[in-house]
């Protein structure tokens, strides 16, 4: 006998189940990202305001505790809505996103020894630091392979459809190599400190060469296949990321470099930070152009916000530290002022992002699913007389 079927209760129904982070997507980690970088870049600008380290180390105890909240919310996510978070991994719209967990855990723990050793001391920043940064490497080398393999093997992507969202996950090795330094100076002499060094230049080369066999397909697709959609416009400034970071980068080499590595590499690394640093900044300020370029055309166009907008923070930060490192090391004051220049953007970009964000939440829009399609009207026949 066929007896109908029943309705699953709210118990068995996983769309039922913590219906707040159904569709909470690892792209939500980019508010820490985004936040912990103006702490970072904040703490190491030029010229330090009365009281601005203080707000620096506030901003990056505020993204330490959103890391705690997100972590929460996105194991309760995989908990319950198994199907939803597989789904994401399957959507090459939205795995790329995973890269962004390993760079949150990565800029909070290289803000920890920055900024938050004020209010947590040196050894709880570096037990902290250490932790995160041994995390964060981890999983930003499995999403480095793991999102290529599925693009390759399960997704289905044409050129025209090449998004800087693709190099989210290859960006992860790189911020690894710009904060693994920081932790360089508390191992013990010898091996340990000239590994880990060696260990991050070994990072910034899988970050640098995987960058610069996609990024082409980047902007091939922006000048032969148009504008992106409205909504994906604000992701152009993710391709600032891996060239800021990368900047910071070798900046952060010649800092520690001076008696963890033998003399002729050391004084290699500090001209490395000028003649690579120097001309990639020079590009990423081109770049920086474009895609402000692109984002006012969209806003004209209708744009509306959307967690996108997250991109106008974390990968302006890291041209924030990169002009820092540049300025370091060239001693010229024009990277002093284009350190400031850049911040004040940085900070601008973050309240707008952030204030969007909480009304977003508040009103539970940002975390309601997509809107379904609209359905077809219904055919009629009308008589005629």
């Amino acid at each position: 006998m066929v007896t109908a079927a029943q309705p699953l209760s709210p118990a068995a129904d996983p769309a039922r189940r913590l219906p707040a982070v159904r569709h909470l997507g690892p792209n939500w980690y980019a508010c820490v990202m985004g936040t912990a970088i103006v702490g970072t870049a904040g703490a190491a600008l030029p010229w330090q305001a009365s009281g601005l380290r203080a707000v620096c180390t506030a901003v990056w105890a505020l993204s330490l505790a959103l890391l705690a909240v997100l972590l929460v919310a996105r194991s309760l996510h995989w908990r319950h809505h198994r199907d939803q978070a597989r789904a994401h991994l399957l959507d090459p719209t939205a795995a790329p996103f995973y890269g962004c967990l390993s760079m949150a855990l990565l800029a909070v723990g290289g803000g920890a020894l920055t900024v938050g050793r004020d209010w947590l001391g040196t050894p709880a920043a570096v037990a902290l630091d250490a932790v995160l940064f041994t995390v964060g490497t981890v999983v930003g080398l499995a999403a480095a392979v793991a999102v290529p393999y599925l693009m390759a093997v399960r997704h289905r992507t044409a050129p025209e459809q090449a998004s800087p969202v693709w190099l989210l996950p290859l960006v992860a090795p790189m911020v690894s190599a710009a904060v693994g330094p920081l932790l360089v100076p508390h191992l013990p002499a010898g091996q340990p400190r000239e590994t880990l060094l060696l260990a991050c230049v070994a990072l910034f080369g899988v970050s640098l060469l995987a960058t610069l066999v996609t990024l082409p397909l980047i902007f091939g697709r922006l000048l032969t296949g148009g504008p992106l959609p409205l909504a994906l416009t604000p992701s152009l400034f993710l391709v600032l990321g891996p060239l800021g970071q990368s900047t910071t980068a070798v900046g952060k080499f010649a800092d520690v470099a001076p008696g963890v590595v033998p003399a002729p590499y050391a004084g290699g690394f500090e001209v490395l930070a000028v003649l690579y640093g120097v001309p990639v900044m020079g590009f990423a300020l081109l770049w920086l152009c474009l895609a402000a370029a692109h984002v006012v055309r969209a806003r004209r166009e209708g744009m509306g916000f959307s967690m996108t907008w997250w991109s106008f923070t974390f990968p302006v930060g890291t041209c924030v530290t990169g002009a820092e490192a540049l300025a370091r090391h060239t001693g010229l004051a024009v990277y002093d002022g284009l350190s400031v220049v850049l911040y004040a953007g940085l900070v601008t970009a973050w309240a707008v992002a952030a204030a969007h964000t909480a009304r977003g939440l508040v009103s539970g829009a940002l975390l309601a699913g997509p809107r379904p399609a609209p359905a077809a009207p219904r055919s009629a026949t009308a008589r005629t007389r």
